[in-house]
C-alpha cells in the first residue's frame, strides 16, 4: 500500500508540474486553456474555475492540458436548428441553448418547452459570464462563432434577427454538456511561433527546475559535498595493486576535479574498461596512479570503499549546486539515451510504471530524502524525454512549429495529427514491453 501510495503521489506531483509550465504559458499568450487534467481515462474529480475545467482521472500515468485549437474545433450548431439564446445586459449572446431534440419544429413549440427557463438557473452559468438579462428564441440560419462572432436567426415572427456573442459565451446541449467558443484569437493554432513554441517548452522546463529546487533541498539537509576520501581497498583488487591506502583523497579523475561521490563512478563507467588516471593525496603530498577498472555485476570498479566529505552549504551554495547536480544528471541521461538509440544499451535497462513504482517503494522505505532524490531524477527524466524529436512527445510538437517557421507557412493539420498518432501508437507498445519486462524483473526475478 505504501509503495502505491507513494508512487501515485510522486508521479501526479510530476505530471501536475509538468501540464502546470504548459497552462501559465497558454494563459499567458491568451489561450482559452478548456481543461487541466491529471491522469487519463474516466474523471474522478472535476470543477471548473474560470474557463477550465481541473480534473483527476482514473490512471494516474500522465496528465494533459487541452487547449482550444490544438485539434480541430468541433462546435455542434446546425442550421434549420432551434435555438433558446440568453443574452446579457449589453444584448450579447452569453449562452446558447442548442437541444438536439429539438432540431424540428415551429419556433413557437421550442419556446414552449423551453418556457421554464428556471430549469437552467443563472447559477449553471460559468462565474466569468455576466448574468442574464433576458431571452430570445430563434432558427439558426447563419453562425460565426470564431471570427465575427455572431448569430442569424429566424424569430417567432419570420424576421432575420443578427445577434452578437459574447467572446467567451458558452453553447449548451443539456445540463451537462456546456461548450464555451473559441474565437481565433483565443486558439493555439493562431498564436505566434514564439508563444506556441514556449508554451510546448514550459512543460520539460518545469520538470527541469522541479529538479534543480528539489536538488537544492537535498543539498541543504545533506550538505555540500567538498572530498572524496578512501575507507578501504578490496584485497587483490586494482587499487590495491595500485597501493592506494584507506585515508587517500582522490583528488581528481581523469582530470576532472573530485568533490562527490559521482565524480569517481561515472568516468569509470564511461572508460568501460580502459585505463583510468586518478590522482589523490596523501599526508597532503599528491601523486598519480592508473588503474583498469575491472567489470563486476554489470558495473566496472576499482575495487574502493569511499566517504563522501560534506560541509554546511548556504541557500545560495545549495541553489547553485541545484543547478550543478541536475546538469551532470541532464549530460549522464543523454548519454544513456544515445547509447540506447546506438544498440550500446538494450531496451531491458529501462523502467517502466511497474519498476519505478517498484524504486519509488524502495525509496519510501529508506526516508524522505531518497524519495525526494528519486522525484529530482524521475522529474529530470520526464523533462528529457519529453523533449525529444519524437511525434506525441513535446519535442516532436515543437519540431512541427520550427518546421512551420521555415517554411513561412504550417503544415497540414490532419497530416500533423496522423504523425502524432502514429507516434503515440509507437510510444504505446514500447511502454508495454517496458512493462512486461518490468513484471519479469520485479516480480519473476
Amino acid at each position: 500500500m505504501q509503495t502505491i501510495v507513494s508512487f501515485i503521489l510522486l508521479i501526479s506531483v510530476l505530471v501536475f508540474i509538468h501540464e502546470l509550465g504548459h497552462f501559465i504559458f497558454a494563459k499567458r499568450a491568451g489561450i482559452l486553456v478548456r481543461e487541466f487534467a491529471i491522469g487519463f481515462g474516466p474523471k474522478l474529480i472535476s470543477w471548473f474555475r474560470g474557463e477550465t475545467l481541473y480534473s483527476i482521472r482514473l490512471l494516474p500515468l500522465g496528465g494533459y492540458v487541452r487547449m482550444a485549437g490544438e485539434d480541430p474545433e468541433i462546435v455542434e450548431l446546425k442550421t434549420g436548428s432551434r435555438l433558446v439564446m440568453d443574452r446579457d445586459a449589453e444584448g450579447r449572446i452569453i449562452r446558447i441553448r442548442a437541444p438536439k431534440a429539438h432540431s424540428d419544429g415551429p419556433t413557437d413549440e421550442v419556446a414552449r418547452e423551453y418556457g421554464e427557463v428556471d430549469d437552467y438557473a443563472d447559477a449553471d452559468l460559468p462565474r466569468h459570464l455576466p448574468p442574464v438579462k433576458d431571452t430570445v428564441f430563434g432558427k439558426l440560419l447563419e453562425a460565426d462563432i470564431e471570427k465575427e462572432l455572431y448569430l442569424l436567426v429566424e424569430d417567432g415572427e419570420e424576421r432575420e434577427v443578427r445577434h452578437r456573442i459574447h467572446p467567451q459565451a458558452v453553447i449548451q446541449y443539456d445540463e451537462k454538456n456546456m461548450v464555451q467558443i473559441a474565437p481565433l484569437d483565443r486558439q493555439f493554432a493562431s498564436k505566434s511561433i514564439l508563444d506556441r513554441a514556449l508554451t510546448i517548452l514550459a512543460g520539460p522546463v518545469f520538470n527541469f527546475l522541479l529538479a534543480v529546487v528539489l536538488m537544492a533541498v537535498v543539498t541543504l539537509v545533506v550538505g555540500l559535498e567538498t572530498k572524496v576520501s578512501i575507507q578501504d581497498t578490496v584485497p587483490n583488487s586494482p587499487a590495491e595493486r595500485a597501493g592506494i591506502q584507506p585515508g587517500d583523497i582522490v583528488k581528481q579523475v581523469e582530470g576532472k576535479d573530485v568533490n562527490s561521490l559521482n565524480d569517481i563512478r561515472l568516468p569509470l563507467q564511461e572508460a568501460q574498461g580502459k585505463p583510468v588516471s586518478i590522482v589523490l593525496e596523501r599526508a597532503n603530498q599528491t601523486y598519480e596512479t592508473t588503474l583498469k577498472p575491472e567489470k563486476k555485476d554489470g558495473r566496472f570498479m576499482i575495487g574502493i570503499q569511499m566517504k563522501q566529505e560534506l560541509r554546511d552549504a548556504t541557500i545560495s551554495e545549495a541553489a547553485v549546486n541545484g543547478f550543478k547536480q541536475t546538469y551532470e544528471l541532464a549530460v549522464v541521461m543523454v548519454k544513456g539515451i544515445s547509447q540506447l538509440v546506438t544498440g550500446k544499451v538494450g531496451l531491458e535497462n529501462l523502467a517502466g510504471p511497474v519498476g519505478i513504482a517498484d524504486i519509488t517503494g524502495q525509496a519510501a522505505e529508506a526516508g524522505w530524502l531518497p524519495l525526494v532524490r528519486l522525484a529530482a531524477l524521475l522529474s529530470l527524466n520526464l523533462g528529457i524525454l519529453n523533449i525529444l524529436p519524437f511525434p506525441a512527445l513535446d519535442g516532436g510538437r515543437l519540431m512541427f512549429i520550427l518546421v512551420e517557421a521555415l517554411r513561412g507557412k504550417p503544415l497540414d493539420p490532419n497530416k500533423e495529427s496522423l504523425v502524432h498518432f502514429v507516434g503515440f501508437a509507437l510510444l504505446m507498445m514500447l511502454m508495454l514491453f517496458i512493462t512486461y519486462n518490468d513484471i519479469l524483473r520485479v516480480f519473476f526475478s
